[in-house]
């Protein structure tokens, strides 16, 4: 996955507005204690970093 997708991703679940925020705010254990926004710094991949937002949004299987 790239970045964009996870952008992307975040916007269609949260929105426009509040997926930058949320990114930046909401702190994730399964990104070592790490924000989505510092995790994407730090070169984690985004395919672990959607997989954190997913569990912690607890979004639907379809959307995995």
């Amino acid at each position: 996955m790239r970045e964009a997708e996870l952008w992307q991703r975040l916007r269609a679940q949260l929105g426009d507005g509040y997926a930058g925020v949320w990114a930046e705010q909401m702190v994730l254990d399964e990104l070592g204690g790490r924000t989505v926004v510092e995790a994407v710094a730090a070169g984690l991949d985004c395919k672990v970093i959607w997989r954190a937002v997913w569990a912690r949004l607890e979004l639907p299987a379809r959307d995995r």
